[in-house]
């Protein structure tokens, strides 16, 4: 990880798609979550230690934040909040508070608010605010050629209605990642949706079903790992093969490219009863990418390259479109994860 001139390892970008726990659980024992002149020095007796309890690490600056509007709501019986969702949304706050305060921001006091958000809660940060349908054409504060990126939701809140569907998974960002490579503008597309549901999807689709462009992708990342609620109403559990497929949220997620690769960022997917991941799910995901159109690939971040024998599925662009790495397992190789490229973004 790249660090500053005073030493401080930072992330250009830090994308929380929603609170969840899963999404954000280390938040605050890894990242600083304060103004840079309050960040204290490895070496200092308040340091935190690391995990093993021998050594300090150095806590990681977030340059510019990207949150949704869930920044705004309070607790509630449809939106609770983890301690480290507690800490982004207090660390998000402040961000917005420094901007009201001073109409700009330096590294460590930038945010961007994705989406609007009900009573006008909102309207006042037209700099920072990207409203549905906008693009995002930089990061931390500066233009960026080879990358520009497309919100597609939350929507605003409309009704009383709607307001379930803004609590929790359904309040997920989603967003296409145009990366650039040699000239072409997107050589890569790059489509990741939190943990939306099946009626997001659906919203999504009739919103783009005119002009799909802003759903196709080279590389997706299967909402909710890869979860059988983001295709369907029906539960797989309940009703097995009887489960019915929501046609227009297949449509909003089929728009691979050719070459596709579908990710599911899940535990390993079997054949039991499990949701997420959901083995009925993997179906269908396979069967977008298996069409000869598309002749691409599904794959499990916890069975990459074998199950028991993870490591991180790096991807790196070309003009081509993206091409994954021949992987290196380590013999302390445990876990499961994913980079896309050598982006400075780092999706929650």
């Amino acid at each position: 990880m790249k660090s500053d001139s005073e030493g401080r390892p930072y992330v250009d970008v830090f994308l929380l798609s929603h609170p969840d726990q899963d999404h954000c659980r280390g938040l605050q024992k890894h990242f600083h979550l304060a103004p840079l002149s309050e960040y204290k020095k490895p070496e200092s007796e308040d340091a935190e230690e690391d995990r093993d309890g021998d050594e300090t690490e150095p806590k990681i600056v977030i340059r510019e934040m990207w949150s949704s509007p869930m920044v705004f709501r309070r607790a509630s019986k449809l939106h609770t909040l983890c301690d480290d969702a507690k800490a982004w949304n207090t660390e998000a706050r402040r961000r917005v508070k420094h901007f009201r305060d001073n109409e700009s921001a330096e590294d460590g006091d930038r945010i961007l608010v994705l989406g609007e958000d009900e009573n006008g809660k909102t309207d006042d940060l037209e700099d920072i605010l990207v409203k549905v349908g906008g693009l995002i054409t930089g990061t931390n504060g500066k233009s960026e050629a080879t990358l520009s990126t497309l919100l597609l939701a939350p929507n605003p809140v409309g009704d009383e209605e709607d307001e379930e569907l803004r609590a929790k998974n359904q309040s997920s960002v989603i967003m296409q990642f145009s990366i650039a490579c040699g000239g072409v503008p997107d050589a890569c597309l790059f489509l990741t949706g939190g943990d939306a549901e099946v009626e997001i999807w659906e919203r999504i689709w009739a919103a783009h079903k005119q002009n799909p462009s802003g759903l196709k992708y080279d590389l997706m990342l299967t909402p909710h790992h890869c979860s059988w609620h983001s295709l369907s109403h029906d539960s797989w559990s309940d009703l097995g093969e009887d489960v019915k497929v929501s046609k227009d949220a297949r449509k909003a997620l089929g728009q691979a490219r050719e070459g596709a690769f579908v990710i599911a960022s899940s535990k390993v997917i079997s054949d039991e009863d499990s949701d997420p991941p959901c083995a009925r799910a993997a179906r269908e995901y396979r069967a977008i990418v298996n069409v000869k159109e598309v002749k691409g690939e599904f794959l499990n971040t916890a069975s990459h390259p074998a199950v028991g024998k993870v490591a991180p599925m790096v991807f790196d662009i070309t003009v081509g479109g993206p091409m994954l790495r021949k992987s290196k397992v380590s013999a302390a190789s445990s876990g499961s994860g994913s980079a896309i490229g050598r982006q400075p973004l780092m999706h929650g």
